[in-house]
């Protein structure tokens, strides 16, 4: 058992850093120093990509397309389309009134219907910073990653802001870490400080990484419970061992 943002920060090579976790059900931002947790900083955020794929779901039977074919796509490929399709405005609300902003895109369902994306494209991802849009009153995840560094020690602010981390599967959208830079430079410009996030091709699986890196640690070996002690005290043997 092992927090997933510190998981995500060690496949980035770092024991200290504020990990921004976008997931499947939830987001967290977790600030870790030295290895340890600090609790005081976590924030939590019940929109991920679950959440995502249903409100694209309601923004395309807003659209003019076919509703009969749209409430025909299976989750798998409602999520498939969210995935190939959709992406990060960097300017939300200049995207959403400006047409010329607006780049389509095409996806061709299982069933060989084409489906056809213009704004849903961008609204879809929004909510992670505005969840407003799905009638969350919490702020959005840029603004979540601030008070999480406001919260941490002071001699530890700095070195939290150089180490910004992203991971999960919802953080992969094209402009999610421009928009989330562009978010944090914003809210920081005050400490005359450039921010700058950390964004691996591998994120979507960071926590994983990281996770096997530590378990291969020797210094994690007498942590482990063996497949022979198992099969001799059983499952209860994991309350004795730990």
């Amino acid at each position: 058992m092992a927090n997933s943002g510190f998981l995500s920060l060690c496949a980035h090579g770092r024991v200290s850093g504020l990990a921004v976790e976008a997931g499947a059900a939830l987001s967290h931002v977790t600030p870790v120093c030295g290895g340890r947790t600090l609790r005081k900083g976590t924030r939590c955020l019940a929109v991920a990509g679950e959440r995502l794929s249903g409100h694209l779901e309601r923004l395309l039977l807003q659209s003019p397309a076919e509703p009969a074919m749209l409430q025909a796509l299976s989750r798998k490929a409602l999520s498939q389309l969210k995935e190939r399709c959709c992406y990060v405005s960097l300017d939300y609300e200049r995207d959403l009134w400006d047409r010329g902003s607006q780049h389509p895109a095409r996806f061709l369902t299982p069933d060989g219907h084409w489906i056809t994306l213009g704004k849903e494209r961008f609204c879809c991802p929004e909510p992670l910073f505005q969840p407003k849009l799905l009638q969350h009153s919490c702020p959005g995840l840029h603004q979540l990653a601030w008070q999480s560094l406001q919260a941490a020690p002071q001699h530890a602010t700095r070195h939290l802001l150089g180490n910004i981390v992203l991971s999960g599967g919802s953080s992969m959208f094209p402009g999610f870490p421009e928009r989330m830079c562009l978010e944090l430079n914003f809210l920081c410009q005050d400490m005359g400080v450039h921010v700058e996030v950390l964004a691996n091709p591998g994120r979507a699986t960071a926590a994983w990484a990281g996770g096997s890196m530590a378990a291969s640690l020797t210094s994690f070996q007498h942590t482990w419970m063996t497949k022979g002690e198992y099969e001799e005290y059983g499952a209860e043997y994991v309350h004795t061992k730990f």
